[in-house]
């Protein structure tokens, strides 16, 4: 559960954001958070709950939990984690070591305050020896993830994804909606001339 208003700003933001993106994507892509993930079938124990996380290959359905075993064992590519006081130790310990164990590609960490990650966005690929090694920023502060073909901005309390391919932000949930409202709003006056 969301500790604060930033926080599920977070949630809902990346993943709604994450499913616009790779909406028209040839293949299936399925973008959730904040439910269990559950990876070894027969042990309801071996679970986590990322706050967003994005698997390639299964479609973008309404599920309960995700369950790796019913999804050909494939596992998310891509995790975040939107650290606070309650979760900041969990996070960097027992978290990033299960999705190290489980070979997740990319691990990204965010703090929308400041106060408990320096700097407040991290990011991990995998090793070939299976251990996460940093990502390194970029000049501007960026963070590319490879899996996702995006680079990570860290906006004061809010994480963007910006498109090199398109030289876009994705839009938040505000400005999508704002951008929906306005392309209507021009249908209707088109219809009406």
């Amino acid at each position: 559960m969301a500790e604060t208003d930033a926080h599920r700003f977070l949630i809902s933001n990346s993943v709604s954001a994450l499913i616009w993106h790779f909406t028209n994507r040839a293949d299936s892509v399925y973008v959730s958070g904040n439910n269990f993930m559950y990876f070894s079938e027969g042990d309801p124990k071996a679970r986590i709950s990322p706050d967003c996380y994005v698997v390639f290959g299964p479609a973008q359905r309404d599920r309960n939990s995700y369950r790796s075993w019913e999804e050909n064992n494939i596992l998310p590519s891509v995790v975040f984690e939107f650290t606070s006081k309650k979760t900041q130790k969990e996070d960097v310990s027992d978290k990033m070591q299960t999705y190290e164990q489980l070979r997740i590609p990319e691990y990204f960490l965010f703090d929308p305050t400041g106060d408990y990650l320096k700097p407040s966005l991290r990011g991990y690929r995998i090793t070939p020896i299976g251990m996460y090694s940093p990502i390194a920023p970029q000049e501007d502060g960026r963070l590319v993830s490879e899996q996702l073909g995006l680079e990570l901005v860290a906006d004061g309390v809010r994480l963007r994804f910006f498109n090199p391919a398109t030289g876009e932000f994705l839009p938040t949930l505000a400005e999508a909606q704002s951008e929906i409202a306005r392309l209507r709003a021009e249908l209707e006056r088109l219809k009406g001339q």
